[in-house]
C-alpha cells in the first residue's frame, strides 16, 4: 500500500479491518443488544421547511458515490455511463439535475463525485462537456477519488496475487471509505473553509434522489448531525439490512452478516424491524469533523467480508476475501442520528436489468428539472420485472433483446419473462403477463403486439 502511495490514514484504517478479520470478529449484533424501531417522522406528513432549506442552501453539498464498475450487469466501465433514460445517461441525468437546482434557486450548488480508480477518467470526460458546471462549484473540485485496499487470499489470509494483472489484486474498501477519503483528498477540510454545512450522499444509480429542498430545511431544523432516508422493508427486502435502536434510543444498523443463526427468523420479520437503510444520507460535515478529530481521523464501522473470485470475470480464479465497510452504519457514531421514512419516488435505485427495463420504459418519465419519476398515467402504483439472468443479466443481452426499445409498460403491473424472447418495436403489455420459452429457438415477439392478463 506504500509502494501505491496509498494515505496513511487509509492505511491504518485497512490494518484495523484486517486484524479484525484475523482475530475472526463477526460483529455479531444479537436480539438481546436492540430493539425495534416502531416508528419514525414520515416525510409526507411533514410541513413543508423549504423556506428553511433555503437559508442554508448556500451551505449544502451534493456527494454522489460513483465507484460501482457494474460488474454484475456485464460492464467494464463506469455504471453511472449506461444509458438511462431519454438518451441520457446516469451522470448526465445527475448533472441536468443540479444544474436545474441551481437555476430554480439562484444559488451555489456543489456537485461532487466519489470516483473509485476505476471509475475517475471515464467519468471526468464526461464532466468535462459541461463546463457550466464549473460556475456553481465554489472552487470546490468536482470529484475525489475513493481508497484502494488489497484482496486477500482465503487460502492464507495474505495479500492476494496475480501476476498476469496486476491490477485484479485491488478493490475499493465500500462506500464506507467516503469518511477516510474525505480526510485524505483534503477535501472534508475545504468544504468547511468554504462555508459547505450539510451533505447530501447517495448512489448514482439511485436517479430518485435528488437535493430537495424541504429536507435540507427539515434537517437543518432538527440540528440533528446525521439524518438516515429510510423506506419499508417487504418481503424482498428480509435478508437485506434493518434500522434497529439500542435500549436508550440510539440508532443503528444491522446487516444479516451481523445476525447469529438463532436469530434469523427475527431479523426477517418486516413487521418487527420495519425500516430499511435507502442509502440516502444527510451529514453534518461539522459534526463529522470534531468525531474524527476526537478518534483519530477514524470512524468505527462493522467490517463486512465479502467473498468473490480474484477476477470477477474469471470465474476459475482463486477465491479471495474483499474487507468493505458501508456508510450508512456510521449512523451507530451519533448519539443525536435521526430517520426519515421517505416517499418511494427518492427511492428508485438500478441494481439490475430488470429495474433497468422498467426505467427504460414508459413506466418512468424525467419531469422538468431531470427527476426520474413514475410516470402520472400509471395507475398501478408498482411494477415487477423478472428476466431469465441467462439471456437478460448482462446489458449487452438485455438490448440485444429488446433492439427497438422498452415495450409500453404504462398498465404493467408484472412482467415475467424466461427463456429466450425477443421484442419488436411497439409491444404493449397490460396487468401481469408471463412469457415462457422452452425451445432452443428465440421466440419473437411481433411489432405491435398487445399482451394481457
Amino acid at each position: 500500500m506504500t509502494k501505491e502511495k496509498i494515505p496513511s490514514l487509509s492505511i491504518e484504517v485497512f490494518l484495523t479491518h484486517y486484524a479484525k478479520m484475523l482475530a475472526g470478529e463477526k460483529s455479531i449484533i444479537s436480539e438481546t443488544m436492540i430493539q425495534p424501531v416502531s416508528q419514525v417522522a414520515n416525510m409526507d406528513d411533514l410541513p413543508d421547511f423549504s423556506a428553511k432549506g433555503q437559508t442554508v442552501l448556500q451551505q449544502a453539498v451534493v456527494l454522489k458515490l460513483n465507484g460501482g464498475l457494474g460488474t454484475g450487469m456485464g460492464l467494464e466501465k463506469a455504471k453511472s455511463l449506461l444509458m438511462a433514460k431519454d438518451r441520457l445517461s446516469f451522470l448526465e441525468i445527475i448533472i441536468k439535475q443540479v444544474i436545474a437546482q441551481r437555476n430554480t434557486f439562484n444559488c451555489t450548488l456543489p456537485l461532487v463525485f466519489m470516483n473509485s480508480y476505476s471509475t475517475e477518467a471515464d467519468t471526468r470526460a464526461v464532466l468535462n462537456q459541461f463546463p457550466e458546471l464549473l460556475q456553481g462549484q465554489k472552487g470546490i473540485p468536482l470529484s475525489f477519488l475513493q481508497n484502494k485496499v488489497p484482496k486477500i487470499s482465503t487460502d492464507n489470509k495474505e495479500p492476494a496475487e496475480w501476476p498476469k494483472d496486476p491490477s485484479k489484486v485491488w478493490c475499493p474498501p465500500g462506500h464506507g471509505d467516503i469518511y477516510t477519503a474525505l480526510q485524505t483528498s483534503g477535501l472534508l477540510d475545504q468544504l468547511l473553509k468554504s462555508g459547505i454545512k450539510y451533505a447530501f450522499i447517495s448512489n448514482a444509480d439511485n436517479l430518485g434522489a435528488n437535493l430537495d429542498l424541504s429536507l435540507l430545511g427539515y434537517f437543518a431544523a432538527q440540528d440533528s448531525s446525521f439524518m438516515m432516508e429510510v423506506a419499508d422493508r417487504t418481503a424482498a427486502d428480509k435478508k437485506g439490512g434493518h434500522l434497529a435502536q439500542y435500549a436508550n434510543g440510539d440508532l443503528l444498523l444491522r446487516e444479516s452478516a451481523q445476525c447469529s443463526p438463532e436469530d434469523a427468523e427475527s431479523f426477517q420479520d418486516i413487521h418487527k424491524y420495519k425500516y430499511f437503510n435507502t442509502n440516502n444520507l444527510w451529514v453534518r460535515l461539522d459534526r463529522l469533523k470534531q468525531h474524527l478529530d476526537a478518534n483519530n481521523g477514524i470512524i468505527s464501522l462493522p467490517l463486512i467480508q465479502n467473498k468473490k473470485n480474484l477476477d470477477p470475470r474469471d470465474s476459475s480464479s482463486p477465491e479471495v476475501i474483499q474487507m468493505e465497510t458501508a456508510m450508512g452504519s456510521a449512523i451507530a457514531n451519533f448519539t443525536d442520528a435521526i430517520a426519515l421514512r421517505i416517499a418511494k419516488s427518492r427511492f428508485i435505485p438500478i441494481k439490475t436489468s430488470n429495474e433497468l427495463l422498467g426505467l427504460w420504459s414508459n413506466a418512468f418519465i424525467l419531469d422538468k428539472n431531470n427527476k426520474v419519476i413514475t410516470n402520472p398515467r400509471r395507475q398501478a402504483d408498482y411494477i415487477v420485472i423478472n428476466l431469465d439472468n441467462q439471456y437478460y443479466k448482462n446489458i449487452d443481452d438485455l438490448q440485444a433483446r429488446f433492439p427497438e426499445g422498452a415495450p409500453d409498460l404504462l398498465a404493467c403491473q408484472t412482467l415475467t419473462i424466461s427463456g429466450d424472447v425477443r421484442f419488436g418495436a411497439n409491444v404493449k403489455i397490460i396487468g401481469h403477463v408471463k412469457i415462457s420459452n422452452t425451445s432452443d429457438q428465440p421466440l419473437m415477439i411481433a411489432s405491435d403486439t398487445v399482451l394481457t392478463a
